[in-house]
C-alpha cells in the first residue's frame, strides 16, 4: 500500500485543532486524528467539527477504549469518524464489539497494544479479534516515568519489524520517535506514519510548537510519500 501520513491533533482546542489542521492538509497530510486530548475537551462536538471542515479526509477518533466498544464507535462513527481505536488490554469482548460497530456503521478499526506485556502477542491477538489496523505503541507516561528515573525505555522501532512480521494488517508506531525516526516507519514495512506531540505539537502544554509547523509537516509528507509501496502482508 502507498503509505500515510497521519497528523494527530493532541490539543483541547477545537478552534487551535482546526488551524492545525488546515495547516496539515496544505502540508499534505492524508488522515486526521483527533488525539486523545482533543476527544476529552471537545468529545462528538471536535470530531463533527473536523467532519464539517474536511468532508473528504479520513479521521481518526483516538479513543483508547476499554470497556462500552460498540456504543463508543457508533457515536463517533455517527459523529463523522472513519476510524476509532481500541486497545488490546480491554476485554476481547470489548475488541470485538468495537469490531462489530465498524462493520455495522462502515467504520475501520485501530488496535491499540499500549500495555501489553507482550507487545508481539498483542499486536497479534488485535487482529484475530478482527481490527483493520495495529498500533504499536509505548506510552507517554511510560517515557516520561522511565526518564525521570534514569532508565532507558523501549522505542517503538526496537520491536516494529517484529509487530510487522507478526500481522497480516497495516502497522503504525506511536511514542517517542524523533522525525526522523517517523520517516523511517515505512522502511520497517510500517505504511501508517503518524506526527503529533512531541514532533509537531508541544508535548507538554499539547498547544502548538513554535516553528514553521507547515514547513516540517510538508518535508515528511514528501519523504513519506517518496518511499514508494508498502508490502502489507494481507493487502491483495
Amino acid at each position: 500500500m502507498k503509505p500515510i501520513v497521519q497528523v494527530s491533533l493532541d490539543l483541547t482546542d477545537i478552534k487551535e485543532a482546526l488551524e492545525m489542521a488546515h495547516t496539515a492538509i496544505r502540508a499534505g497530510v492524508d488522515w486526521i486524528e483527533a488525539g486523545t486530548p482533543l476527544i476529552l475537551a471537545e468529545g462528538l462536538h471536535g470530531v463533527r467539527a473536523l467532519r464539517k471542515e474536511f468532508p473528504n479526509h479520513p479521521i481518526i477518533a483516538d479513543l483508547k477504549t476499554m470497556d462500552g466498544g460498540y456504543l463508543e464507535a457508533e457515536m463517533m462513527a455517527k459523529a463523522g469518524a472513519t476510524h476509532v481505536v481500541v486497545m488490546a488490554r480491554s476485554h476481547p469482548e470489548t475488541i470485538k464489539c468495537v469490531v462489530q460497530a465498524g462493520k455495522d456503521y462502515g467504520v475501520k478499526v485501530m488496535g491499540d497494544n499500549l500495555g501489553c506485556p507482550d507487545m508481539v502477542q498483542g499486536a497479534r491477538e488485535l487482529e484475530e479479534l478482527g481490527c483493520d489496523m495495529v498500533i504499536h505503541h509505548i506510552g507517554y507516561d511510560e517515557r516520561r516515568g522511565l526518564a525521570a528515573a534514569g532508565k532507558p525505555w523501549m522505542n517503538p522501532l526496537d520491536q516494529l519489524r517484529e509487530v510487522v512480521d507478526a500481522v497480516s494488517v497495516p502497522v503504525q508506531a506511536v511514542g517517542g520517535l524523533t522525525l526522523e525516526q517517523a520517516i523511517a516507519c515505512p522502511s520497517y514495512g510500517a505504511p501508517l506514519v503518524v506526527i503529533g506531540a512531541p514532533l509537531a505539537i508541544d508535548a507538554d502544554s499539547f498547544s502548538q510548537g513554535a516553528g514553521n509547523v507547515e514547513e516540517v509537516l510538508r518535508k515528511i509528507c514528501d519523504a513519506v510519500h517518496g518511499f514508494g509501496d508498502v508490502k502489507v502482508k494481507g493487502e491483495k
